[in-house]
């Protein structure tokens, strides 16, 4: 549910969203780092007016937190895509096939200007999924595990997922993030496959995989994965 309580911060404006749990003790605000949206759950017992009292008590730091996400990053013909870490540029001309392709540094777009973006995202996907799920076997035949299914999706808090039954699911974003980084990644989940917990021995696993350490990634992650979020949105 939307409320009429909304925060401003660095060119933002976003009104609060407020989802009421059954299974939720406290109360718990967030700002959504992918959608710029100010999320507050309450437990059923909380009422409306008592949890907007709250979320307005926490008004500086909510609106700081909505500065620190930047702008946007949209997907539209001259705008440049981080891709594999490096600027890539959207060459459009709607005269071209609406497949987009990669040569270079450019990313050749065509077909009609609505949807370009739609277009874009799509390809991205794609095209993030075909790289990851090679390196996922290439790391999976290192460690001697099998992998049974590799998909991508946008999830907002993880970059990679493994499942028991060997499914593996990556953030379609890390196709935007430098190689070693996306690599790392990768290496992490394939690991999973031997020790599904993040003890010594895995980390020990995803070193080993990786013939690197693995640290200089996750902190990558972890400073520039915001501004990673941001691109195709506005």
């Amino acid at each position: 549910m939307t409320s009429e309580l909304r925060f401003e911060g660095g060119g933002r404006s976003a009104a609060l969203k407020l989802m009421v749990s059954p299974r939720a003790r406290v109360m718990r605000l967030r700002v959504d780092r992918r959608t710029g949206d100010v999320v507050l759950t309450v437990p059923r017992r909380v009422s409306q007016r008592k949890a907007l009292d709250w979320a307005s008590g926490h008004r500086a730091w909510i609106e700081a937190q909505l500065a620190s996400l930047g702008a946007g990053q949209p997907l539209v013909a001259g705008s440049e895509i981080p891709l594999f870490g490096l600027p890539h540029r959207v060459d459009w001309d709607p005269a071209r096939p609406r497949t987009p392709r990669l040569e270079g540094q450019r990313v050749v777009a065509g077909g009609p200007a609505e949807g370009l973006e739609a277009r874009l995202t799509r390809w991205l996907a794609r095209t993030a999924r075909a790289l990851l799920e090679a390196e996922t076997h290439e790391f999976a035949a290192r460690a001697g595990v099998a992998v049974t299914r590799v998909a991508v999706g946008d999830p907002v808090s993880r970059w990679g997922s493994c499942a028991a039954s060997g499914a593996i699911r990556y953030s379609w974003r890390l196709i935007l993030a430098p190689d070693w980084v996306r690599r790392a990644t990768v290496a992490h989940e394939v690991a999973h496959r031997v020790h599904m917990n993040h003890g010594p021995a895995f980390h020990a696993l995803v070193a080993d995989l990786l013939g690197a350490d693995p640290k200089p990634a996750r902190l990558w992650l972890r400073r520039e994965g915001p501004r990673l979020h941001r691109v195709g949105r506005r």
